[in-house]
């Protein structure tokens, strides 16, 4: 199992980034999949998780109304639209696969990180 993470840099306040993870490896289509961050001496958060059929979406309060996750089984990706980006969003982002089709409790993979910085 691979996953390959893309999308990250640095923005300015108020403004937006998309990230992008491709999978490869395992059936795609059967599993939630999500997004996580960990800033600096903070414990990793959920960020965002989509169900395998992509009809059921979850998010962390912080980012409700301003991130938006979506998967494209097609493509064996998923992706994290990011707007109204602010300091505190600051964060090395992780995409992930969870071990079940809803729900990102438990996760099966990690992908390599990709830094976020937003900072005028």
């Amino acid at each position: 199992v691979q996953l390959q993470a893309s999308g990250g840099g640095l923005v300015q306040p108020g403004g937006s980034l998309r990230l992008s993870c491709a999978a490869y490896g395992f059936v795609f289509e059967d599993y939630a999949v999500g997004w996580f961050r960990q800033a600096p001496g903070k414990e990793r958060e959920g960020v965002a998780c989509i169900q395998h059929s992509g009809g059921d979406t979850t998010y962390a309060d912080s980012v409700k109304g301003r991130f938006t996750i979506s998967r494209d089984n097609q493509k064996t990706s998923w992706y994290l639209q990011m707007n109204s980006l602010k300091p505190e969003d600051t964060s090395v982002y992780y995409c992930a696969v969870s071990r079940t089709w809803i729900g990102c409790d438990k996760i099966a993979y990690w992908g390599q990180g990709t830094q976020v910085t937003v900072s005028s």
